[in-house]
């Protein structure tokens, strides 16, 4: 395969993916999630909460709906597996519950952005997700239409083109679409039937309604993909125009998630196919005009994420790529994860478990981390990398007090190869991951994760 280049910015060079397509952190928080502490407890995170009064930061809620009435066997998602639509609403009462309990030590700060993730969100039913909205109007502010940024993601297979009406009436203006491939044979391989028709139907219907965000996201890897069929895929979506395309690689642990165990290990592609089929979509891509935000993330030059990156304002949270990095994420729901101030907080991850401690009248924390002065000087590098692709040393170096060459001396060995391999440049005081380097950025901040020595957690591969 040649490289394929995304013109300004990224150059996928196979050879150089191969040799460095090793499991490593996503880096949606640094620490990553394995290195949080179970030493963390309510009072903790009703502490943090209480110091983030008073910083002028608005907030950023995620709510967390685990529910699903199909399994998916590719699926790594914290999730609940059941056909009974009730479940939902003694959810939504416990949720009412566990807002209350947040807004006793959080003072009222607007709402910029709003995230509903699972599981299924849409599996809850029009009166659950009517009164789960309500709750949140009523506990938070929440911004005019056209200023707040409010997600949800929605398995089209649950959606009526009605049911779109009653998401964009709640207030609901961007939503995010799990497709993971329209080929029949993969849809069948990975127990996922969803046709093409029908997510056009829901795009179509979503933008009469006035939805200003529309994003689809797709899996390479997947059993029976061959790069012709995953070419067909692209070639789909990128027709139906959304706003942004997510490009996740497939990671198969099936001793972590029990359900991959019912795919055949036979049908997956090889390693070579998936380098093939990946550097095929980037040029399908290039050729559609997309931007590559980074990672596995791309996006329409007039996408919000696009001029973010431009003012150098993009961030990276526990939803992936925001705008909102100013903002102090608050989680709700099972296994939902917070990130307020310089602290870092998980609820339960076992639905009887969160149920009982907000039955209990506690909130249902089980594990976080608080920051300390380390760890910030190298979430800040770790998130510049990933975001903007270059970091000003010398600027940290006032920023922070430190003689950057001196504080990362240990890491400059990996660096230099790094920089022999042509994945950064260094001139001055920019470091800089260049174009080749780009795909490989996880790789990058790898180098400055004092946290993987310490403890090796399990990752996903690279690409």
């Amino acid at each position: 395969m040649s490289p394929t280049r995304l013109t300004g910015t990224a150059h996928f060079d196979p050879e150089l993916v191969r040799r460095y397509d090793r499991p490593g952190p996503r880096y949606t928080s640094y620490p990553t999630a394995p290195h949080f502490r179970t030493d963390f407890d309510e009072a903790s995170y009703r502490r943090a909460l209480l110091e983030s009064n008073g910083s002028g930061r608005p907030l950023s809620l995620y709510v967390h709906i685990p529910f699903c009435e199909h399994l998916c066997f590719y699926c790594a998602c914290t999730k609940v597996l059941t056909r009974h639509h009730e479940w939902g609403t003694d959810y939504v009462r416990r949720l009412e519950r566990e807002m209350a309990l947040v807004r006793r030590s959080l003072e009222d700060r607007p709402v910029v952005q709003l995230h509903f993730g699972g599981g299924t969100p849409t599996f809850l039913e029009a009166a659950d997700l009517t009164r789960l909205m309500a709750a949140i109007r009523r506990h938070f502010t929440l911004l005019a239409d056209d200023e707040g940024e409010y997600g949800i993601e929605i398995d089209p297979r649950t959606v009526e083109p009605e049911g779109l009406a009653l998401l964009r009436s709640l207030g609901f203006n961007r939503l995010s679409l799990g497709v993971q491939d329209f080929d029949p044979e993969v849809q069948q391989a990975v127990h996922r039937i969803q046709p093409p028709e029908l997510v056009a139907t829901l795009l179509t219907r979503a933008r009469s309604l006035g939805f200003r965000s529309l994003s689809l996201d797709l899996i390479y890897g997947l059993p029976r993909q061959t790069p012709e069929s995953f070419a067909r895929t692209l070639a789909t979506a990128v027709a139906l125009r959304p706003d942004r395309m997510a490009l996740f690689n497939y990671a198969h642990l099936p001793e972590l998630f029990p359900a991959q165990r019912r795919l055949s290990t036979a049908e997956l592609p090889s390693p070579e196919t998936k380098l093939e089929i990946l550097s095929t979509s980037i040029a399908a891509l290039e050729e559609a005009g997309y931007v590559h935000i980074g990672m596995d993330h791309f996006a329409h030059p007039t996408d919000d994420l696009v001029r973010a990156q431009a003012t150098g304002t993009l961030h990276r949270n526990f939803q992936g790529y925001t705008t909102h990095g100013e903002a102090d994420l608050v989680g709700f729901g099972m296994s939902a994860i917070g990130s307020v101030g310089n602290v870092y907080s998980q609820n339960r991850k076992d639905l009887e478990a969160w149920n009982a401690a907000l039955d209990a009248g506690k909130l249902p924390v089980e594990r976080g981390l608080r920051l300390d002065a380390e760890d910030k000087l190298r979430r800040h590098i770790i998130t510049r990398l990933i975001c903007d692709f270059r970091l000003d040393t010398e600027a940290l170096a006032r920023l922070s007090g430190i003689d950057f060459e001196e504080h990362f001396a240990d890491c400059r060995p990996a660096l230099e190869t790094l920089r022999a391999d042509g994945l950064i440049e260094w001139n001055g005081p920019i470091l800089r991951v260049t174009d080749r380097g780009r795909f490989l950025v996880r790789h990058v901040c790898m180098v400055f994760d004092a946290y993987l020595v310490e403890k090796r957690a399990r990752y996903s591969r690279v690409i």
